[in-house]
This record gives structure tokens, sequence and C-alpha cells, in this order.
């Protein structure tokens, strides 16, 4: 008979008849004329789910990234950048590289004052997989050997996302322009420029895995420069990243690997309306609520329209009823829609950050990172517990299909051996 003891896990079971032949991981066959019995069943059944060793339930890699040198999240923190058309994201997204490099610098002279080498690990990218329009569907994967690499620090990582972009105003370690071809895209499979858009992302989703293996190899807590923060710039088109499958797939992988926040870029000087800052807030919210993800309203150009009002309205009800009534539509059916929607946000204010900048000027970016760190704090505490919740549900879920399958299984044997 084969052996009873838990070494051995037994991974098939074929059935010949009336004798069943077993076969063990190291492939040894056992054959045997009697049934399995119920705690053989509950022994099976048991070892047929890989998270059912409570030392397997952190196996996700956000489990094992490195804490904060001073207790604080763990590092990197991935933002994922969203924003609607002309609201200054690519501005803004120049303006964080700008404040990163300066991080850097002031990195590199302090190593330099401490004797250290400050050897930056190279940066890699994906190679052009897409270039004649025949192969967008290939996707590209990491060059190791890639020797885009400087000296120094690096405080952060740039993923650009967005495959339209003619211009990008900063470099990026890793581009979906480099893997997927926009414009190929669109002559090959017959598209418009949204749903060009959207089909990138569908590709570069389907070699996302390859993306995270070279962010978790700079993001290594044995490298000698590991990253702080992995900046992910996305589309204008934002419904094309936070409603589709692939936007999906990207923000769910992320928020596995590195601790992720989800930044929402406003255009302030449109919001000074009571409408338009109450459409903007109702879009925060229903991305809140869809990835589960910590979030950070951010209030853009405030070099030319102050964020005061705004920021207020999020924090005195009165003040933007007032704010209504002074519109001259106030007592139209949708100035009625508005306030009541208001009075239904004003918890959803109190569960957000929120934060001023200007990217032209600069100002409040630091700010912005500092939010981003309390994000990632909420991340730990919220998210994370969820989604260990949610590991633990789908695991117990597998166990009972495995029972299930397996008494099914015992009984049809019996069945079998009882004609």
């Amino acid at each position: 008979p084969p052996p009873t003891t838990n070494s051995t896990l037994f991974s098939l079971l074929i059935i010949s008849q009336k004798r069943m032949t077993i076969v063990g991981d190291s492939g040894e066959q056992h054959e045997r004329v009697t049934l399995l019995t119920n705690d053989e069943v509950e022994k099976f059944s048991g070892s047929a789910d890989p998270l059912q060793d409570e030392n397997e339930k952190d196996c996700l890699p956000i489990f094992s990234r490195r804490q904060d040198d001073n207790g604080g999240p763990r590092r990197p923190v991935s933002v994922i950048v969203v924003g609607m058309a002309g609201s200054g994201k690519t501005t803004f997204m120049t303006a964080l590289n700008d404040h990163l490099d300066m991080v850097d610098e002031r990195k590199r002279v302090e190593l330099n004052e401490n004797g250290g080498d400050g050897q930056k690990i190279p940066a890699t990218v994906p190679p052009a997989a897409a270039t004649d329009g025949k192969d967008d569907d290939e996707g590209g994967g990491g060059d190791e050997n890639d020797d885009a690499s400087d000296e120094g620090p690096s405080t952060g990582y740039y993923v650009n996302l967005d495959p339209a972009a003619t211009h990008m105003p900063f470099d990026a370690n890793i581009d979906i322009r480099d893997t997927v071809k926009y414009r190929n895209v669109m002559s090959e499979y017959g598209l418009g420029p949204n749903g060009a858009i959207m089909t990138c992302l569908n590709l570069f989703a389907t070699k996302f895995d390859q993306v995270l293996s070279i962010l978790e190899r700079h993001a290594d807590e044995n490298s000698s420069n590991p990253l702080d923060y992995v900046l992910i710039d996305t589309p204008g088109q934002i419904e094309a990243f936070t409603w589709s499958a692939s936007g999906t797939i990207i923000g769910e992988s992320l928020a596995t690997s590195f601790p992720t926040v989800l930044a929402y870029v406003v255009d302030t000087p449109r919001c000074t309306s009571p409408a338009t800052f109450m459409s903007n807030m109702l879009y925060a919210s229903s991305m809140l609520y869809r990835t589960r993800l910590p979030l950070i309203v951010v209030f853009n150009k405030t070099d030319v329209v102050s964020a005061d009002v705004v920021q207020e309205w999020m924090t005195d009800y009165e003040k933007f009823q007032l704010a209504l009534d002074a519109q001259p539509e106030s007592a139209g059916y949708y100035s009625s829609l508005v306030r009541s929607m208001s009075l239904v946000l004003d918890e959803f204010y109190a569960n957000i950050h929120h934060v001023a900048v200007s990217s032209l000027t600069g100002e409040g970016i630091e700010s912005f990172f500092n939010k981003v760190d309390a994000a990632a704090v909420e991340f730990e505490n919220e998210y994370l517990p969820d989604l260990k919740n949610r590991v633990e549900e789908q695991a117990a879920k597998k166990r009972a299909i495995a029972r299930s399958d397996l008494r099914r299984l015992h009984h049809d044997v019996e069945n079998d051996a009882t004609k």
C-alpha cells in the first residue's frame, strides 16, 4: 500500500474499473483495491489547495516588501496618475520627475560627503516588439542588457502607459510605446483613436508580469539604490484606463506587489464652477470604490486659480451650498441634483486625501509626496487586510470545491465497486 504519511502528496487519481492507481509527486505508482476512506478524502482535499498552509497566506509579493527605515510604509510606493484630458497630468508628472531629481542630487552630495560610490542599477525597458504592426500582440519584455543607465541614487522609477503620447517631457524607464506601436494598431485592426489606446493597453497587459519583474528587481532591498516611488502615467482618455479590463489588471497587479496609490489630477480653474466640481468629485468617488485603493485628489494649476475655495467646499457643506445659490441656474433640476449629491459625498470627502499643486512652479509637490506616504500607510492598514481576506476566501472556496470533487469521486468509486 502507499505510505500514509503527509510526506507524499498524491496529485493524480486514475480510476481503472475497480482498481485505483495513485501517482505521487515522485512519480511512483501504487495500486490498491480498497476504497478511499473518509479520513483519506479529508487528507487529499486538504492538500489540494496551495494556500491552506498558514505560512503560505502571505505569499503575495507585497508582503515581502521592505519597510521604510523610519517605520513608514513598505517601499517602493507605486503611484498611478490619472486625470481628464487637459488637466495637466503630463506636466504634473514632469514636476514629480524634477522634484525627485533634486532629491537624487541631494543624495549624491551626501554619498560623496560620506565616501559612497553611488553606483546605480541600470534602468531596463522592454524592447520594441511591435515596430511593423504585425507583432503587436507579442508585447515586449525586459532587456537584461539595456545600456540606459547613469550613476547615483534613484528615488523614482517612471512608467508611461500612454501609447498615443507624441512627446514626453520626462524620460520614462518603461514606455509602452517601445512595446506597442499605437498607429500600427490603428491601421492593422481598423480602430479609432480610443479603441487603439484600449487595444494597446490590452496587449501591454498581457506582458505586464515582465514589467513587474523589472520593478521588483529595482525595488530589491538588497540593491545598492532601492526605489522609493514608482510613478505610472496613464492615457489622457481616462476612461480607457479606469474602466477597462487592462486597467484593472495593471492596477491590481501593482497592488499585489507594491503599496499602490491612485492620484486623480483635477483642473482647478474649471472646478470653480460648483457643477463641474461635483462632476469631478463623482468621478473620483467612482474610482475610489472601483479600485478600493487610497485616493489623492490633486488640484492642479494653482498658479492660475487658487484651490482654497474648492478645498473649502470639501470641508464645509454650507459654503458649497452658498456657492451653488449664487449660480444663475440655482433653481433648476440640475442644481437640485447637485445639492443632493453634495450631501451624499460629504462622507466621501472624509475618506480621501487632497492637495493643491502647481505643476508649473513646483509649489505643493513636496506636500503631494507627504500625502502619498500617508496614503501608503492607509494602504497598509485597510487595503492589505482586505486583500488577505479575499485571498483566504478564495482559498476556502478552492478547498470546498476540492472536498466536494473528492467526495463525488469516492461515491463514484464506491458505486463502481458494488457492481
